[in-house]
């Protein structure tokens, strides 16, 4: 059975696929903090907004970084902010990603 997922803010249909979903116990360098990670999204609901700040963060005990490049995602209709892409996902393509850490994530808190 498919789950349906969509804005908490507007209630907009997100079209995101339950097949692209990463199991809930699937780890990421970045932490998963409850979220619902997806290897795939529809572009046409979300808008994409490139993030790029010089300031020391720590997510994990094993996870900082003095820069975080990072993509927020936000829906469509309502403007509200959904998520993130990081660069710290498992390998999609064979691309070598940002760094050669491999390609994104994407993250629907």
């Amino acid at each position: 059975m498919a789950s349906t997922y969509s804005c908490k803010h507007c209630g907009t249909n997100l079209n995101l696929r339950s097949f692209y979903a990463f199991p809930p116990d699937f780890y990421f360098e970045a932490g998963n903090k409850g979220s619902v990670s997806f290897s795939a999204v529809d572009a046409a609901k979300l808008r994409f907004e490139k993030e790029d700040k010089i300031k020391p963060f720590f997510e994990t005990l094993n996870y900082w970084g003095i820069q975080r490049k990072r993509t927020k995602m936000i829906c469509n209709s309502c403007a509200h902010l959904l998520g993130y892409i990081y660069d710290d996902g498992p390998p999609l393509t064979d691309t070598p990603g940002q760094f050669h850490m491999g390609p994104s994530q994407e993250t629907i808190r």
